[in-house]
Formats: structure tokens, sequence, C-alpha cells
């Protein structure tokens, strides 16, 4: 029962994170199209709550302890290891890897940015942002759809079906 908690807890962990993501890229093709101080201004304001110490801040690293916990309980289930051991260098990809290499550095100038005093090469620090995120989302689908795979596979070889019946 503790590895289907801890599961369920870990997959909707990383949906949380992933969703965040998503809505990065969603949100990529309009933000393209404005103007700097529109995009410092959202950049300073509509961002507010997905870092920390708020709840953005607080979700990515417990999905990321979460997946590595979980490749630790699951560790004598061959597949269920590896996947959730993928899943979880995934994510450490996600973050730390890209968002300090990518997208911090770009929160840092946009933080710092004013719309009186626009870095002159805001375009290609909204580049770097909007494109980390969009790797970022990649990171966080590939790792939850190998979460989901462990848990059909695993159901698979147990013989295990909807009902409860094997």
């Amino acid at each position: 029962m503790l590895i289907q908690i801890w599961r369920f807890v870990t997959i909707l962990l990383v949906a949380l994170v992933m969703g965040m993501a998503f809505a990065h890229v969603l949100e990529r093709p309009a933000k393209m199209q404005y103007d700097a101080q529109l995009y410092v201004t959202l950049q300073k304001t509509l961002y507010v709550e997905w870092g920390p110490p708020n709840i953005g801040g607080i979700l990515e690293p417990a999905e990321i302890l979460a997946t590595i916990a979980l490749a630790f309980i699951v560790c004598e289930r061959k597949w269920a290891f590896w996947l959730s051991l993928g899943a979880a260098l995934a994510l450490l990809v996600a973050f730390p890897v890209v968002f300090f290499w990518l997208v911090a550095p770009a929160n840092n100038v946009f933080l710092a940015a004013t719309p009186g005093s626009i870095p002159p090469d805001w375009m290609m620090w909204r580049a770097k942002w909007e494109t980390g995120h969009a790797i970022r989302f990649g990171l966080q689908l590939s790792a939850l759809a190998l979460l989901v795979i462990s848990v059909l596979y695993e159901r698979r070889e147990t013989g295990t079906h909807s009902n409860g019946s094997a």
C-alpha cells in the first residue's frame, strides 16, 4: 500500500509542476509578440507564486525528492526502479540544470529591469527564458510518462486488472 500511495503522490507532484511549465509553453506564442515593457511587467507580476517561497518553489523540490524516494522504494522491482530513476534524472535535468542555465539568469535580468530601464538585449533573455521553460516542459512530460509507464508495466506483469481480479 505504501508504494501505491507514494506513486500517487509522486505522479500528482510531477503533474502539478509539469502543468506550470505547460502553461509557459501555451503562453509563449502571445508573449513573443509583446513589447519589452509589457513583457517585463508580466515577468515581474504574473509569476510571483511560481517561485520560492511560494507554492511553485515548494512543489519542484518536492517532486524531485518524491521521485528519487520512489526509485528507492521500488528498487527491488527492476522495471519500476529503472523507469522511476529515469523520471528522477529527467526532473534533475529540468531543475536544477536547465532552470539555472537558462531560466534563472533571465529571471534576474527581468526582475532588475524597470519600465524605464529595459536591457537592450532583452529579446535574447526572453528567448532563453521561454526556451528554458519549453525544454523543462519536455523533460517533465517525459518524467510523468515514465512514472505512468512504470505503473502500467507493473500492472501488466502482475496481471492486475482494473476490477481487481487477476
